[in-house]
């Protein structure tokens, strides 16, 4: 089998979601692989989780030696991936039978997941979705939401203290092109930057298949190289121009802009907000769209607050932000195995 095989079914059999069966014990185990299905920046899976026996809950906490530290100096972007995390594991307790009361202990920090029978079985569409869900990092198709998209979409982009601004038409998304442009422009000119996301860029499929975390090359749709050559040839194509004339035509070809807001830039926001696009992939993925990151005006600090006021979302901040539309699938991304974040 060749490594571009191989990548394949590796991702698909990670893919392959376990069959609810509503009324048997919790099984936390496969509860937590399917939680790692969820996003991170980077795909850098920065999760720790326990199972805590007494009584019985699972355990989400940060893995610092998975930070990023230049482009997410405060972990925000960290912590909102362990709340993607979060709610993919609630959404498979929902359909075996098991209702999810989650909290922040941010003392710790860590988020607690505990579970409790329900009388009734979750949210199936979600679930199935999760096998489906990733960023799609290629041109889609333009064709515009309809009002059931917006509706589905609306409802659930909204938490305790966060909701989504869904933006469409032609000169909003030249606006976002230009932000992104200048973020691009703050984010590939500065050499840490560029370091730090080469670290994480996985530019051969046997790189890829043995870490199973990063940016694969087959993923980004990059051509697979040596992992010396490609790590040698990098800022060849971590250009700014380059990488903002990619970005402005894929934004074009969207069908609509969401952007995740929170009330508390601090922790249980940053948590509130991972949870909620969850949710939101998860409901995009299930009507057929695709969707695709692109934090940058987010991300640079200098930018940010100027996003936010054109925004209009004020006192608000702007936490993730995505384009989605219509498009084929593309390759998925790995997921390191269960056992190497899962403590004993």
């Amino acid at each position: 089998m060749s490594d571009r095989s191989e990548f394949v079914e590796t991702a698909r059999r990670l893919r392959t979601l376990p069959e609810p069966a509503p009324g048997r014990k919790p099984d936390l185990r496969r509860w937590i692989r399917v939680g790692a299905l969820a996003a991170s920046s980077h795909n850098t899976q920065p999760w720790r989780v326990r199972i805590d026996p007494e009584p019985e809950a699972i355990l989400i906490q940060p893995d610092d030696d998975r930070r990023c530290p230049v482009v997410d100096p405060d972990d925000a972007h960290l912590f909102k991936s362990l709340g993607c995390m979060a709610e993919n594991i609630r959404i498979a307790a929902g359909v075996n039978g098991y209702e999810t009361d989650t909290r922040l202990e941010a003392d710790v920090p860590q988020i607690r997941l505990t579970f409790r029978p329900a009388g009734i079985l979750g949210e199936t569409e979600r679930y199935r979705a999760i096998a489906e869900r990733q960023c799609t990092r290629t041109r889609y198709d333009a064709t515009s939401l309809d009002d059931a998209d917006r509706e589905a979409l609306d409802a659930a982009g909204k938490g305790a203290g966060v909701r989504t601004v869904l933006l469409e038409g032609d000169s909003v998304l030249e606006a976002v092109v230009d932000f992104v442009r200048r973020g691009n422009a703050a984010q590939l000119g500065d050499p840490d930057f560029r370091r730090e996301l080469a670290h994480w860029v996985r530019f051969s499929v046997h790189t890829a298949l043995k870490h199973r975390d990063g940016l694969a090359s087959l993923v980004m749709g990059r051509p697979d190289l040596p992992q010396w050559l490609g790590e040698s040839l990098s800022g060849l194509w971590l250009r700014a121009d380059a990488q903002s004339n990619k970005d402005a035509a894929e934004i074009r070809s969207s069908s609509a802009i969401a952007v995740i807001t929170a009330d508390d830039d601090a922790l249980p926001g940053w948590v509130e907000a991972g949870r909620i696009y969850q949710r939101l992939a998860l409901t995009a993925t299930a009507r057929g769209l695709k969707h695709a990151f692109i934090n940058q005006p987010i991300e640079v600090g200098p930018i940010r607050p100027e996003f936010r006021r054109w925004l209009g979302v004020a006192p608000a901040e702007p936490m993730l932000m995505l384009r989605i539309g219509r498009a084929e699938v593309a390759p998925y991304s790995l997921r390191r195995p269960v056992t190497a974040f899962l403590a004993s």
